[in-house]
């Protein structure tokens, strides 16, 4: 009656000594550990109750604690809002755009940079790709600017010295789209390549050296050995980009935008400047910004749970 109770705590005992070994031996690694997690809690977590302002008519010189609570009339008044709509519609549609056009692109990038034979070429190539992201935008606005400006634009220069009009890139809502598109794709593909060729070297080498056996070409080598190799990353990726739909970063749209095309350029995080810096009001900003969150968290979710119905491993 006696011996199960006293296994299952030698057991106990047993576990207990084991996991304090396991920490004496790499204490190291735990004290590792310790900056990553305090980042988090201060930079993630702490901020995280400034989220009340949202319920609040948010006072700065009375702070969160003193300000009047209001429930959730602040976001009844972001709804009642006409420029809520649009603000939303162009950060889905520039996202959306992201998503179909730059997402493939370090994918694609990645593939062509690992058929690469001559190795100085191939660390070239990297080098100048990667160059891009270490660009501010405020200076990539300013290249974007001296080579699509309708009047004295390089391209613009260009073809008005063949004899053909100015075409208006920045002013007009479709031109400057292509532009916006672009530009993200250029400053960010090079970038995204690592996480995709680092992928790519646990493709194990002995498929490739059986395709070769079967005659098989390069392209057919890229289809049924290199994609399915990296589809799980791909995937994870995927998720985690639809985790963002709602979230966009404030300085590419603020630097390339202006007047002429804010039906596409004003978007819910340049809202949330004007609205929380310019004019004062914080209660109103941090709502948009919490439902901005709780959309992309529905988001990830969703994502993830429609890749685990396909087979896929999923964030978790």
């Amino acid at each position: 009656m006696t011996t199960q109770p006293k296994s299952q705590h030698v057991i106990k005992v047993a576990v207990k000594r084991r996991r304090k070994g396991a920490f004496i031996k790499d204490y190291q690694l735990y004290l590792l550990m310790i900056l990553p997690i305090a980042y988090f809690i201060l930079f993630k977590y702490v901020p995280m109750y400034g989220a009340a302002i949202a319920f609040q008519d948010y006072n700065i010189f009375k702070g969160v604690t003193g300000s009047e609570w209001v429930g959730f009339d602040n976001f009844r008044e972001l709804f009642a809002m006409s420029q809520f709509y649009t603000v939303v519609r162009n950060t889905l549609i520039l996202n959306l755009l992201d998503l179909i056009f730059s997402f493939p692109a370090p994918i694609i990038l990645a593939i062509l940079l690992n058929e690469l034979r001559v190795v100085w070429f191939k660390k070239v190539a990297q080098t100048v790709l990667y160059l891009p992201h270490f660009i501010s935008w405020i200076i990539i606005g300013g290249l974007v600017y001296q080579m699509f400006a309708t009047k004295n634009g390089l391209i613009n220069n260009f073809i008005e010295s063949i004899g053909l009009p100015a075409v208006p890139f920045l002013t007009e809502k479709t031109n400057w789209l292509f532009v916006y598109l672009g530009t993200g794709i250029w400053q960010s593909a090079g970038w995204g390549t690592i996480i995709y060729l680092a992928a790519l070297t646990g493709i194990n080498k002995e498929l490739y050296e059986a395709s070769d056996v079967d005659g098989a070409g390069r392209w057919k080598k890229i289809w049924h050995i290199t994609l399915p190799g990296i589809r799980s990353t791909i995937v994870v990726m995927l998720i985690m980009q639809l985790g963002h739909i709602m979230t966009i970063g404030f300085e590419r749209p603020f630097v390339m935008g202006n007047t002429l095309v804010m039906d596409y350029a004003e978007v819910i995080s340049t809202f949330v400047y004007k609205a929380g810096l310019k004019s004062a009001q914080f209660s109103l900003a941090t709502a948009m910004g919490l439902f901005q969150a709780l959309v992309g968290l529905v988001f990830v979710v969703g994502a993830n749970a429609i890749a685990k119905k396909f087979g896929e491993e999923g964030l978790w």
